[in-house]
Formats: structure tokens, C-alpha cells, sequence
């Protein structure tokens, strides 16, 4: 009786249904919140009653809109592409990931369809992980692993300061990404900035590992003390700092313009490293040439001032 009265209204909701769709595909996401919420509204006072079931057929309608909405944004995530003569910065997808979730925990936050917005966000992120690998490569002028490391930053600032229960793996496995690749830049830029000298302890090592005893090494014609001087005298201070500047201007050409923080933490990991390698030759010096008054041609303070001036000056 009530569906022959009333027999034009459900049509002529499906009609703003397909209208709302039609003025933007986002409305799907209000419209399966609002639906959802009057669907449940109404089984709760009597589920088999004339107005459940109409909402209950405008809601199976949103929910296809919104499953497509979702097909087509995870499609244009994986048909994206990166300009070969420039710079990549924060891809754009990325952002349009970063904007969506925004947008979408602005309407989803307390409603009963939180099952499906979390599920489209796992969908959807993990379709922006495989084309940030996938891309990476592409640019000439940003090396792949600055293009994933800035990137998953993003992510990683974005998810962490939504707190979304549901996307908690996938932060876990930003996080791993992004440490992976930017200890994998550091590594590389930095290489071995006194590579001279990083072979020379590379082979003290070597023969104390193969039984020598350390106070033993500086007997050795390739280890001695002349040879470890010769070493350090092509590292003044002046062609360290040379280096590392040449280092850093590569790095500011690499990283994007807008993300100046990102620049110093790479910065600050070149410098802990580089320490790292210095105290190693230092310890080295101390336990094979000890009372030899051998000693580098530059200080830890002078490698600190040599950081702090060389970002300054930028």
C-alpha cells in the first residue's frame, strides 16, 4: 500500500542521488554518511518498514557511487606520471591523498560507515606506495631515493597528525620506507669523504682481524707511521670543508624548495655520520699508533663549525 502510494519518492530520491553525483562525485561521500545514518534511524524503529527499505535501495545506489569514486582516484594514482626535467618535490597525488583524507575525516569521523572509508584509505594508500616506487626513477633531476624519502615524509606528517586507528600499519610501514631511503641519500651523498683514509683503516682492520695485535700495525711497511702522515696530510681542513660543500650543494639542487626542514635533517645525519667516521680513525690511531702524536689535521669542533657555516651561508 505505501509503496504504491508513495512509489514517486523513492525515484525521485535516486534522481538527487544521481544529481548530487553529477555536480561532484565527492557528494557520494556526504550522501553515504547522511543515507547510512537514516537508514539505521529507521530499521531501528522497524526494519521492514516501507521507509527502510526506500532508504535502504538509495543507500545500495551511494554505496556504488562512492566504491567508483574511489576506483577512479586509486586509477589516476596509478596512471600518474613525473616530468623528467624537473624537479619532483611532494608529487602531486601525494597531496591529493594528504587533501582527501582530510576532507573525507571531516565527514566520516563519528558516523556508523567508518568501515568503508577505512577501507577506501587502505586501498588508496597503498595504491600511492606503489606509484611512488614506481615513479621514482623517472626524474633526471631528483634522485629516487630524495623522490620516495620526501614523499613518505609527507605521509608520514599527515597520518601522524590525523591519528587514523585504522591506518596505523600503513604508518608503520611509511615510517620504514622513508628511513630506509633517507639513510640510503645519506649514506650515498656522504659516501666516504675521506676515502684516502677510510681505505688505509679499512686494511688496519683487516690485519688485526687476521691476528695482528694492534701496537704491532705501525711495523707493517703499508701501515706505517709515513704512510698514515702522507694519508693525512691530503685532508687539511680547508679541503674537507671544500668537499662538504660541494656535498651540500648537491643536496639543496636534490630536495625540494618548500620543505627547508627536511634539508637540515638531512644535513644534521651528513654531520653525525661524518663524527662517526672521525672518532673511528681517531680510536684506530689511538690503539695501532699510540705516543706517535699522530693525529688528523682538523678537529670534531672544527667539522661542527665547518656544518654549521657551510648551512648559514646558504
Amino acid at each position: 500500500m505505501m509503496t504504491e502510494i508513495f512509489s514517486v519518492v523513492e525515484s525521485e530520491l535516486l534522481s538527487l542521488v544521481a544529481f548530487g553525483e553529477d555536480l561532484d562525485p565527492l557528494n557520494s561521500l556526504n550522501m553515504l554518511v547522511v543515507i547510512g545514518q537514516r537508514v539505521s534511524q529507521a530499521q531501528q524503529v522497524n526494519d521492514g518498514s516501507f521507509l527502510a527499505k526506500m532508504l535502504g535501495n538509495c543507500l545500495i545506489e551511494v554505496k556504488r557511487n562512492f566504491d567508483n569514486f574511489i576506483k577512479n582516484k586509486v586509477r589516476m594514482v596509478q596512471e600518474s606520471h613525473v616530468s623528467k626535467g624537473k624537479k619532483c618535490g611532494i608529487l602531486p597525488f601525494v597531496q591529493d591523498f594528504e587533501d582527501f583524507v582530510g576532507l573525507a575525516e571531516s565527514i566520516f569521523r563519528d558516523s556508523g560507515r567508518r568501515t568503508d572509508i577505512d577501507k577506501a584509505y587502505s586501498t588508496l594508500i597503498w595504491a600511492v606506495f606503489e606509484t611512488i616506487e614506481r615513479v621514482s626513477g623517472d626524474s633526471q633531476k631528483t634522485p629516487a631515493e630524495v623522490v620516495m624519502f620526501e614523499n613518505y615524509h609527507h605521509l608520514l606528517n599527515c597520518l601522524s597528525s590525523l591519528k587514523i586507528a585504522a591506518l596505523e600499519n600503513e604508518k608503520k610501514q611509511v615510517r620504514v620506507r622513508y628511513n630506509e631511503n633517507f639513510n640510503s641519500y645519506v649514506t650515498t651523498m656522504l659516501g666516504r669523504p675521506l676515502e684516502k683514509l677510510s681505505n688505509f683503516f679499512e686494511g688496519v682492520k683487516q690485519v688485526i682481524d687476521g691476528g695482528l695485535r694492534p701496537e704491532e700495525v705501525g711495523f707493517q711497511l703499508k701501515y706505517s707511521k709515513q704512510e698514515l702522515r702522507k694519508c693525512i696530510k691530503e685532508y687539511s681542513g680547508k679541503e674537507v670543508k671544500k668537499g662538504l660543500e660541494s656535498v651540500y650543494h648537491k643536496i639543496v639542487k636534490h630536495t625540494s624548495e618548500a620543505d627547508h626542514m627536511l634539508l637540515r635533517v638531512v644535513w644534521q645525519d651528513m654531520q653525525k655520520e661524518f663524527i662517526r667516521q672521525y672518532k673511528d680513525f681517531e680510536d684506530l690511531i689511538a690503539k695501532c699508533y699510540a705516543g706517535s702524536q699522530i693525529k688528523l689535521e682538523f678537529t670534531i669542533d672544527d667539522v661542527l663549525n665547518y656544518f654549521s657555516d657551510i648551512a648559514l651561508a646558504q
